[in-house]
């Protein structure tokens, strides 16, 4: 009876196959992180654009932005894309674009990118337009800096439009997942 038993039961241990991204890929507190997506040029401009956002709507904060309602508008555009920014990052940090696939992620991030970058447009407009020298130099440095900043996170989310576009109208893939991995058609 034992001489049967290794023919039958394989006894050896090996570990499972490496595969080459997995160097990319790091599981903390069992959620896996693609460390390539923060290297990729939609990782960049997703960083640019939170720390981007971040700017303008602290330095408005800042400020008194409650004299003027366009200061008011530059709030909400800067803090609600800010918030769905990060929501963003997180989503393709974690890869659930792979795991969700009921989502059509690349209209959807398309979509996202172009909206961002209208609102940031009016967003810059309104604070361009309002910043007046007050009382204050810090208010009048700080709306200006805002503006400034406005300007450059539109230019980030209508980079990332025009990447998603480009993402969108190839090859068919998932753009979420091609981007976050870095093979853009583009």
């Amino acid at each position: 009876m034992m001489e049967t038993f290794p023919a039958k039961v394989n006894t050896e241990t090996s570990s499972p196959p490496q595969s080459s991204s997995s160097s990319s890929r790091v599981t903390v507190a069992s959620i896996q992180v693609n460390l390539l997506f923060l290297r990729s040029l939609t990782g960049i401009l997703t960083i640019l654009e939170i720390v981007l956002g971040l700017l303008v709507w602290a330095l408005i904060a800042g400020s008194w932005y409650t004299a003027s309602p366009a200061f008011g508008w530059v709030m909400f555009v800067s803090i609600l894309l800010w918030i769905l920014t990060i929501f963003l990052f997180g989503i393709y940090l974690t890869d659930t674009q792979e795991k969700v696939s009921a989502v059509p992620w690349t209209l959807t991030i398309m979509s996202f990118n172009v909206a961002a970058t209208v609102l940031y447009i009016t967003a810059f407009i309104a604070n361009a337009a309002s910043v007046k020298y007050s009382v204050s130099w810090h208010d009048y440095n700080n709306k200006a800096a805002a503006a400034f900043f406005a300007c450059l996170t539109m230019i980030a989310y209508g980079a990332s439009a025009i990447l998603s576009f480009l993402n969108w109208r190839g090859s068919g893939s998932n753009a979420a997942t091609s981007q976050a991995t870095g093979n853009n058609p583009a």
